[in-house]
């Protein structure tokens, strides 16, 4: 039998409680533009699987009633990779024409001078996010040297 150690693991899915299950697919859809693969709007057992080319990425779960503490243990924020820094211009326009919570102003490198980097926002119940890029950031700033940027927002 493998040990632990020698099993590799990707993430399958990210599972996220939601306050509004409405609210939360269509900024999920408006945002990314993921396809709603299955819901229950069943009081008491809401909720909706959202995918990307028929892979299952993000289960939304209304069993919530405020936003999400960052100041609790739990999920520190989800961080979603894209090819290149358009695209993550792409998602900065959708979220700022959404007046979505964005931090540090706009895109950032994940330290200074990295390559990598990219945009760190909010979901309507104050889930912090991430959309990254791995790399063209390099004249980019980074908002806290060489502290990773991802921890800190």
């Amino acid at each position: 039998m493998p040990t632990a150690a020698t099993t590799r693991f990707t993430t399958g899915h990210v599972g996220l409680n939601v306050s509004d299950l409405g609210r939360a697919v269509r900024f999920y859809q408006e945002v990314f533009g993921f396809e709603v693969a299955g819901r229950s709007d069943e009081p008491g057992r809401e909720f909706a699987f959202l995918a990307q080319d028929g892979d299952l990425v993000l289960t939304l779960w209304r069993q919530s009633a405020g936003p999400a503490a960052a100041d609790r243990p739990g999920l520190h924020h989800l961080s979603l990779r894209v090819t290149s820094l358009e695209e993550v211009r792409e998602v900065e326009a959708r979220l700022r024409a959404r007046g979505a919570v964005i931090h540090h102003d706009g895109i950032v490198a994940h330290r200074e001078g990295a390559e990598s980097g990219g945009l760190y926002f909010e979901d309507p119940d104050g889930i912090r996010l991430e959309v990254f890029t791995p790399a063209g950031l390099s004249e980019h700033r980074a908002p806290h040297g060489a502290a990773p940027t991802c921890g800190f927002f």
